[in-house]
């Protein structure tokens, strides 16, 4: 690719103000509230699809939010490439802890990032990184250097879990058909390691209800003598973990992937500080299965976590009550092997047999997915790599990640191809939480390694 560096730098100030005019849509799919600026910030998606070269661009209208697809068909026999991201955003909650206004973004600088960061909900996760490919795709088609074929897919529930996303891959095979599907929704070891997410782990995602007496109860006069929901939901909880944090779910583990210890030495190579890691969260210890890292616990190990808990009084002040019901949000990553499905079931049947009879139990799963592997001997991955090494200077480290991506093992299953996950977010960019940014250097680091991958992809596909 010629002139990448020197085009970036000379439209670096527009790609900057750009980004921010997305990031200003707080298109939050989660909360009904907002559905008009989700549907507002799909209309500005397919409008920079349009402004960065793609012939055709369309609003795909789904059970829930739209689908934006493009593309940019130079010659049949060409290779295509598609790329998956998504324009909707986690909720801002808990907005106090932000330092600045979730969705007026504000570039500042950090000690990490001294040429400055972007701070907004869905800076990182996934706006910027979806929005570095719309500026490659600018660049190539303006310079003439677009190798092959580009597709888009752009959807706005990734962040309920993509709950209409697979109908709409079923039904549109030949429209989406690729020869590999790139992703810029996960992450690099640090500004100067770059790496290649080589796995992902899979979801449960299910929300329960404890439900006790019919209404709630004054804490003198029934205290003792009638079960507290709340109490007992704690309880239930509490023991889904024993003393070395293992899950007690019979079952939970009988799929689970067990690496050798080769695989995990090669792991152990990637560089990592645990002493800046407790710094970077100001906590003393970490906390994790017996008998595994901190990068095994989060990448190649299943957890279970609670995500939320709430009933009774919360609000200012006292009220002795002890109330009807009680309800916690409670997600599982899983690995590859583990079927989110089964999973599911699996909680629900145990959490339901651990209940006392003094209470009634209710679990409803919410959304899921399977957990990825991608092997690095495809010549995507090797593509990817020839790319990163390229514009950092160093090879990138193969690194299996901790988040999900619900669909990424849909799409290989339904289009027949291997996805490959180029991420340039940090784990200190706090997605999902506040002050969530995205690095300016990594944001345009971004748009110039990516159409390097379409160079070596079209050339190693010959």
């Amino acid at each position: 690719m010629k002139n990448t560096t020197s085009y970036i730098e000379k439209n670096k100030d527009r790609f900057l103000s750009e980004l921010v005019e997305l990031l200003k849509i707080p298109s939050i799919s989660a909360d009904s509230a907002y559905k008009a600026d989700v549907l507002r910030t799909a209309e500005a998606v397919k409008e920079r699809l349009e402004q960065a070269g793609c012939d055709t661009v369309e609003i795909c209208p789904t059970a829930g939010y739209p689908i934006v697809y493009g593309e940019k068909i130079i010659n049949n026999d060409l290779p295509t490439v598609l790329v998956y991201g998504h324009y909707d955003v986690q909720p801002a909650d808990p907005l106090e802890l932000w330092d600045s206004a979730p969705f007026e973004p504000v570039i500042k600088t950090t000690e990490l990032h001294p040429e400055g960061a972007i701070f907004a909900r869905g800076a990182c996760d996934d706006k910027g990184q979806m929005y570095m490919h719309v500026k490659a795709l600018e660049f190539m088609t303006s310079t003439d250097q677009l190798p092959c074929n580009v597709k888009f897919m752009i959807e706005g529930e990734e962040e309920v879990g993509s709950v209409n996303l697979s109908t709409f891959v079923k039904e549109n095979r030949e429209k989406l058909s690729n020869d590999v599907i790139l992703i810029s929704d996960t992450g690099m070891i640090a500004k100067d390691t770059p790496s290649i997410t080589t796995g992902l782990r899979g979801l449960s995602y299910v929300e329960v209800e404890v439900t006790g007496p019919n209404r709630d109860l004054h804490s003198g006069l029934y205290g003792g003598a009638v079960a507290n929901p709340i109490n007992v939901l704690t309880k239930m909880i509490a023991s889904l973990h024993d003393e070395n944090n293992h899950i007690t779910i019979p079952g939970f583990y009988d799929k689970v992937e067990e690496l050798s210890q080769d695989e995990r030495a090669e792991m152990a190579k990637a560089p990592f500080s645990l002493d800046d890691y407790k710094k970077a969260l100001d906590i003393d210890d970490v906390y994790g299965e017996a008998g595994y890292t901190t990068n095994e616990r989060n990448s190649i190990r299943p957890t279970l976590d609670v995500n939320g808990i709430w009933g009774g009084y919360i609000g200012e002040g006292a009220k002795t009550v002890i109330a009807s019901k009680a309800y916690a949000k409670i997600s599982m990553r899983l690995v590859p092997g583990q079927e989110w499905e089964e999973i599911t079931e699996l909680f629900k049947n145990h959490f339901e047999s651990i209940a006392p009879k003094a209470v009634k139990v209710k679990v409803k799963p919410h959304h899921g997915g399977q957990g990825y592997v991608t092997p690095t001997d495809n010549i995507g991955y090797q593509a990817a790599a020839k790319a990163y090494t390229d514009t950092f200077g160093k090879a990138p480290i193969p690194q299996r990640g901790g988040g999900s991506i619900p669909i990424v093992a849909l799409f290989e299953k339904e289009l027949d191809s291997k996805i490959i996950l180029m991420g340039f977010g940090l784990d200190s960019d706090a997605i999902h939480s506040p002050n969530e940014h995205f690095g300016v250097f990594n944001y345009l680091k971004g748009i110039e390694t990516i159409p390097l991958f379409y160079k070596y992809f079209t050339e190693l596909s010959k």
